[in-house]
């Protein structure tokens, strides 16, 4: 029978073919040749660390990015383990039925104390709508907990913000998820600087998540990131690589599969694509000076903006995984920090973040 090749496997293979020789495992190195080191951070004010570099679970479950294949993920996931990737983000939304926290239970069965585990409710599938309610909040944090298969979640975050339900009687129903040891810390989705500050009345949140990009640095202009350092909170970066448009893999939209989700977004859609295109087109001459890959840069950017930030890309594939932790571990200059604001600050996205429904539900 054929032996199935190992994480190690995988790696030595990639180095082989891209000319590294040198390998110390599990230190590997990526397909740009830096090697993997991925610093950890203490996250909030918890006094627990995990790495600066996370792990994106939405792309894990099908009709989201297009195919899927269950083996190739469970094989990725170990895979971040191996190399020192394991905050993983998840949510009770990303695929039918929980698909990406049921695929995540089948690694952290044996593994569970290995990964800072972090995922997120709010999306009532049989309303559809936000629904912050305590009773919801109950009911979705005993389904995670049943398909993650494990008893206490890490970082449990409210997705999006419920405006018919004050955020005080949500945060307080978190907080009994905390005292009850389901839950250990607290964070928020997508929330305005305001929502914050009142939440954080009620329990200490640890991590706001929120979209974070040198193509949406909102930010930095509406309080958010002001009132997370004041307070001692977490930024966790979802789609910190511009949901991979910033990557410069993508010059169409035929460049992405039939069932992308990414075809509907306005950022991707039309004369945009084209548009926006110049500023993945910079970052990427950047990264070839240095001479290494344009998500490496972007992500070792953000990760530059201060001791607070961490950045969860996700991926489907090992190599992209494994070139996105080395981020960790690069270092730019002043000069290439300076560059990438200058080139981000006088760049304007062409469409928005979302449509106009999901505009909607953002910075509540």
């Amino acid at each position: 029978m054929t032996r199935r090749p190992t994480p190690k496997d995988y790696i030595n293979a990639e180095l082989q073919v891209l000319g590294a020789f040198s390998l110390r495992y599990p230190q590997v190195e990526t397909i740009m040749s830096l090697p993997i080191n991925i610093p950890q951070r203490e996250i909030g004010k918890t006094g627990v660390k995990t790495s600066v570099v996370g792990l994106g679970c939405m792309n894990l479950a099908p009709g989201v990015y297009g195919k899927v294949d269950d083996a190739e993920s469970i094989q990725l996931l170990n895979t971040a383990l191996e190399i020192g990737c394991n905050f993983w983000d998840t949510a009770d939304i990303y695929g039918a039925d929980g698909y990406s926290e049921r695929l995540i239970s089948k690694v952290i069965k044996d593994r569970r104390a290995e990964v800072f585990l972090a995922t997120k409710f709010a999306f009532d599938v049989s309303s559809g709508k936000i629904n912050g309610s305590p009773e919801y909040i109950a009911k979705a944090c005993a389904g995670s907990l049943e398909r993650l298969g494990t008893d206490y979640i890490d970082l449990y975050y409210m997705h999006r913000m419920d405006p018919s339900t004050p955020i005080e009687e949500s945060v307080s129903a978190m907080a009994k998820l905390v005292e009850e040891g389901k839950v250990k810390y607290l964070g928020l989705s997508e929330c305005s600087a305001e929502t914050l500050r009142r939440a954080h009345k009620v329990h200490p949140i640890t991590a706001v998540q929120i979209e974070y990009s040198p193509w949406t640095l909102d930010i930095e202009k509406n309080e958010v990131l002001k009132t997370c350092r004041e307070l001692g909170i977490s930024i966790v970066a979802y789609s910190p690589l511009g949901r991979g448009f910033l990557t410069g893999n993508y010059r169409s939209i035929d460049d992405l599969e039939e069932k992308d989700w990414r075809r509907s977004n306005p950022r991707f859609k039309g004369e945009n694509f084209a548009k926006n295109l110049k500023l993945a087109d910079s970052i990427k001459e950047v990264a070839e000076k240095k001479g290494v890959s344009a998500a490496q840069v972007t992500l070792a950017w953000l990760l530059a903006q201060g001791d607070d930030i961490f950045v969860i890309p996700g991926t489907r594939r090992e190599k992209y995984l494994v070139d996105n932790a080395a981020s960790g571990s690069l270092q730019l200059s002043k000069e290439d920090l300076n560059q990438i604001r200058t080139l981000s600050e006088a760049f304007q996205p062409s469409g928005d973040r979302y449509d106009q429904y999901g505009m909607d539900m953002l910075n509540r």
